[in-house]
């Protein structure tokens, strides 16, 4: 007894290492988006290419992992969750040392795509082993882990980013995934139990599924990802790459939809929970991804912040979504998960209304409440919506369905930051023209700034004292319409949090579910 106890807990220990591990990987594909994405400017001048070149090491990157993650179902399907996950961490592992070694911008972007198509199946296939290899009643844990990383990594991607450029060069983006990225291979090499695969499905593969669905996701990332910057479709690239796209498309859903073995098992979303646990997941990324894409941008433009001094703000959500993980998986276990997950979405839509009423001289203090309920609320909205989501499948739909639902999560924060980017293009303009239009010469207020303005330039011996005080009214002109464009468009995120509590009532609470044999 003494001894199988023994042996049992052993088993349990070499497990849990084992998934560390893969967690590992996990987190090391979330965060090298967001680390390379902090320093494209050094990449840039290092590779010497121009602004809209240097832009493709990002979004190849990410057209390659939106295409790569729906198809880890099928592949682990034919490899196992143990095989499937060595394979995609040694592509990334290698692809990253040849990112380094890179000798020209086609070979970096090369290289990248590489890195986005194989790395791409360490997130679900984690997902998907915190469902299949523990016991439903004990995966509570894993999935915290994994709630914990997927929140975690981009909130600290762009500090980290910035303070290995800074201290070393772009080189070491890519060469930091080296070390890790080994041992995470080792770990789940000796500790993680070997599935038996389907081999046979290989020879199955639908190639023409395979390609629309490439073109379809491939194209409508890369469609959002350009759409503000070209007007979206007075741009005709961006026209003829819709009309392809939507083609793909129906092609790609035809065939996924009456294949008898689909490259992606799409009928997963006729699953309530699932469908409406995507939904969610889509909102929670908009927020996640929208909040570090346009925080940093306020504090840099408006306060002048430097990157160290962005990374101290930003960390606060950081350390919230840290210690709020254990409470998240606690409060999952005690509660209702669908209770969890409306008081994370409120907590959510609570800090970025507070982020929605910022002014030119908001500083740390005054950003410390919004991040840290922002970052609480994620954290409680992420870990019982992904067991709400999984938790009611069959465990052979699961790896399957954590594709669906990262792919979900993902382009829910492409289309947030697309959406967000055309917004703060309109209102920018929106509000300069407003206050530009209350700025009359005649009017007191303008005749005292300008005034006051001028004597001090003249003070300070500037040559032309009118011209630079009209141009420092300009100036602030500008710098208050960024102010009121940036509070609505955190107040956008929080309406989006806040509508998004509506399809929490559509869940049903998961049942228990037996993990899958491992062989």
């Amino acid at each position: 007894m003494v001894n199988a106890i023994r042996k049992k807990a052993s088993s349990e220990l070499a497990l849990n290492i084992g998934f560390f591990a893969m967690v590992i990987g996990m987190f090391m594909a979330i965060l090298d988006i967001q680390i390379v994405a902090s320093s494209i400017s050094e990449i840039q001048a290092g590779v010497s290419a121009s602004h809209e070149e240097i832009a493709w090491i990002q979004t190849g990157y990410l057209v390659a992992e939106v295409v790569g993650i729906p198809l880890s179902g099928f592949l682990n399907r034919a490899f196992g969750i143990r095989k499937l996950f060595m394979m995609s961490a040694a592509g990334f592992v290698i692809s990253s040392v040849l990112c380094a070694m890179s000798w020209d911008l086609d070979s970096l972007i090369f290289f990248r795509i590489v890195q986005g198509f194989s790395g791409a199946a360490m997130v679900p296939t984690t997902m998907a082993a915190s469902f299949t290899l523990f016991p439903a009643g004990r995966s509570m844990t894993q999935q915290v882990m994994i709630g914990m990383v997927a929140t975690l990594a981009p909130s600290i991607g762009p500090t980290l980013g910035g303070w290995i450029t800074q201290h070393m060069s772009w080189h070491w983006l890519f060469l930091v995934n080296v070390v890790p990225g080994i041992a995470a291979l080792t770990l789940v090499f000796l500790f993680v139990p070997k599935q038996k695969g389907e081999r046979a499905l290989l020879r199955r593969l639908d190639v023409t599924a395979l390609v629309a669905m490439a073109l379809f996701l491939g194209l409508f990332e890369w469609i959002i990802d350009e759409g503000p910057g070209d007007s979206w479709f007075q741009s005709s690239a961006i026209v003829k790459a819709s009309i392809v796209c939507a083609v793909a498309a129906v092609i790609f859903f035809r065939r996924a939809l009456t294949s008898d073995v689909p490259l992606v098992d799409l009928r997963v979303f006729k699953d309530r929970n699932f469908a409406s646990g995507a939904l969610i997941g889509s909102v929670m990324g908009f927020g996640l991804y929208g909040s570090v894409f346009i925080l940093p941008l306020y504090l840099a433009q408006v306060r002048g912040y430097s990157s160290l001094q962005i990374g101290e703000v930003m960390s606060v959500a950081g350390f919230a979504m840290f210690v709020g993980g254990p409470l998240a998986g606690a409060m999952t276990r005690r509660y209702d998960p669908r209770f969890v997950v409306a008081v994370g979405l409120s907590l959510a839509a609570i800090g970025t209304w507070l982020n929605g009423h910022l002014t030119a001289q908001s500083g740390f203090n005054e950003l410390f409440w919004p991040q840290a309920l922002r970052g609480a609320g994620l954290i409680l909205t992420m870990v019982p919506t992904t067991n709400l989501a999984l938790g009611t499948l069959p465990p052979d739909r699961v790896a399957n369905a954590s594709g669906l639902f990262t792919v979900c999560r993902n382009l829910g924060g492409a289309i947030g930051i697309a959406i967000l980017t055309t917004l703060m293009i309109g209102y920018n303009q929106l509000h300069q023209q407003q206050i530009a239009d209350g700025l009359s010469l005649a009017r007191p207020e303008v005749q005292s700034f300008l005034s006051n303005m001028t004597a001090r330039m003249q003070a300070a011996g500037v040559a032309d004292p009118e011209g630079t005080a009209l141009a420092q009214l300009v100036a602030r002109t500008k710098m208050e319409a960024a102010v009121m464009t940036y509070n609505n468009l955190f107040l956008t995120m929080s309406v989006s949090f806040a509508l998004v509590l509506l399809v929490v009532i559509m869940l049903d609470k998961p049942k228990a579910a037996a993990p899958a044999a491992a062989h």
